[in-house]
């Protein structure tokens, strides 16, 4: 249950349009539920601001059906990840309330409008890495942010990455996704003033060892600022981002009220106390 839902069950209570004993029986499957084979999180969302997150792989059709049609009653923007077309269908079953996003795997069950906010660059060094980059990309803009994708800019051909810097240099967090020797994640790292996440995809031939090399790669990078993720865990980047990002637009929506300010006094040295935000403003 997210915090839009809950508000309008207790406005129910208080209008007397839902009765106590009703709201009880809603409010007794926090903080989970309990499917035999699941126990849903319904609480994760007034948490963390994200509903659980369904990962179709390793689920039969009817286990994702009925995780599905428990959440459905009480969110909205509903990720199921690393989900098939076969899976897709599944879930039409329950609902056509939703939309298949194929390259990267995802379904937005109960999509709805959200603002978004910020400014998230996805980067690939090849074509080949795009699938899990729009797993980040999807995964982002479902949790309410601006995405740029940017794509096949590796360092094979310097130049472009290059090109499109001033890109990089109004994100608030950039997610590079790249395979072969992972090189790109330290290039960008070394180019720009926000956080970097490195994601390491399985792409090249034999001795990049299904991904193991870019990920050794990107965990041995020179570039400071830089932090990554699983092999191919395009949706644990884009999650990360997020954070980031709305940290980084929190700051700046503060700072344009007056609450930073009035929060951190200034200094003689016209500084304020204010910790340091590991995110630019754009």
């Amino acid at each position: 249950m997210d915090n839009q839902h809950l508000m309008e069950l207790l406005k129910r209570v208080q209008s007397g349009q839902t009765d106590l004993d009703a709201a009880m029986q809603q409010l007794k499957k926090l903080p989970f539920e309990n499917l035999g084979y699941a126990r849903i999180d319904h609480h994760r969302c007034l948490r963390t601001g994200v509903s659980e997150v369904i990962y179709c792989e390793g689920k039969t059709i009817e286990q994702t059906q009925g995780i599905i049609q428990r959440l459905l009653r009480h969110h909205d923007n509903i990720l199921a990840t690393r989900a098939s077309r076969e899976v897709y269908e599944g879930i039409r079953e329950v609902t056509e309330d939703c939309e298949y996003h194929a390259m990267a795997r995802i379904v937005v069950i109960h999509p709805r409008e959200v603002d978004r906010v910020g400014n998230i660059a996805v980067v690939t060094a090849g074509t080949s890495d795009i699938p899990v980059a729009e797993e980040a990309a999807v995964t982002a803009e479902t949790l309410g942010n601006r995405v740029n994708r940017i794509y096949d800019a590796g360092v094979a051909g310097i130049h472009r990455i290059l090109n499109v810097r001033e890109d990089l240099f109004q994100a608030n967090v950039a997610v590079v996704v790249a395979g072969m020797e992972g090189a790109l994640t330290s290039v960008v790292g070394g180019l720009v003033s926000c956080p970097v996440i490195g994601v390491p995809t399985s792409i090249g031939y034999g001795a990049s060892f299904g991904g193991v090399a870019a990920l050794l790669c990107m965990l041995n990078s020179c570039a400071s600022g830089v932090s990554v993720v699983n092999i191919d865990n395009g949706f644990g980047a884009g999650y990360q981002a997020s954070l980031i990002n709305k940290l980084g637009a929190r700051h700046l929506e503060n700072r344009s009220s007056g609450t930073d300010a009035a929060n951190h006094p200034e200094r003689k040295d016209g500084t304020t106390d204010a910790r340091i935000s590991l995110v630019k403003s754009s």
